[in-house]
């Protein structure tokens, strides 16, 4: 979590970056990029994905520094751009997927893929995200792999910090109990 020195130097670049500086932009990007690679990577489960779904995010962002209206929210606006984005490159690896099946459905029959048994940590826990509902396995990834606050979650979701910190709480309790 920032400190308060760290918050007004963002909130002061925002505003910089808002009013056309590239430079303070820049800045903010590069105290975000990891954070929002990580929330991607872990949306999308592929770094290739993570990475553009985070370039567009950057893009966009930079076209729409304008309309941010409040310089204090920062994160959490970019946050809801990135997850527009990942929302969007999840629907077409959805429909991708779709077609590939039917397709394999249609030619091929079943086979099982090499490597299919092979069980790490992390697809254990691509299984126990799985297990949530769309709504928890947001605010788990928002939380987790982004490193945001309640009260940024909450702007992000449109929920209270309250709602946020008590769904964080029970998703958290649900991905225990699958992989215990």
């Amino acid at each position: 979590m920032a400190d308060n020195k760290d918050m007004t130097y963002e909130i002061i670049l925002a505003e910089k970056a808002r009013n056309g500086s590239r430079e303070a932009f820049c800045e903010l990007y590069g105290m975000y990029k990891e954070k929002l690679y990580r929330y991607a990577l872990y949306r999308l489960g592929s770094p290739d994905d993570a990475e553009d779904a985070v370039s567009e995010c950057i893009l966009a962002a930079w076209q729409g520094i304008s309309s941010l209206r409040s310089t204090s929210a920062f994160g959490a606006w970019i946050f809801r751009i990135l997850h527009n984005r990942c929302m969007k490159q999840l629907r077409k690896t959805i429909d991708l997927r779709e077609n590939l099946e039917r397709i394999y459905d249609d030619t091929a029959g079943s086979h099982t893929m090499p490597g299919s048994s092979d069980l790490s940590v992390s697809i254990e826990l691509a299984e126990a995200l799985s297990q949530l509902k769309e709504e928890e396995r947001e605010i788990v990834l928002l939380s987790a792999a982004a490193g945001l606050t309640s009260s940024e979650i909450a702007g992000i979701t449109g929920m209270t910090p309250g709602s946020v910190r008590s769904k964080l709480s029970r998703s958290l309790a649900k991905m225990r109990e699958y992989l215990s």
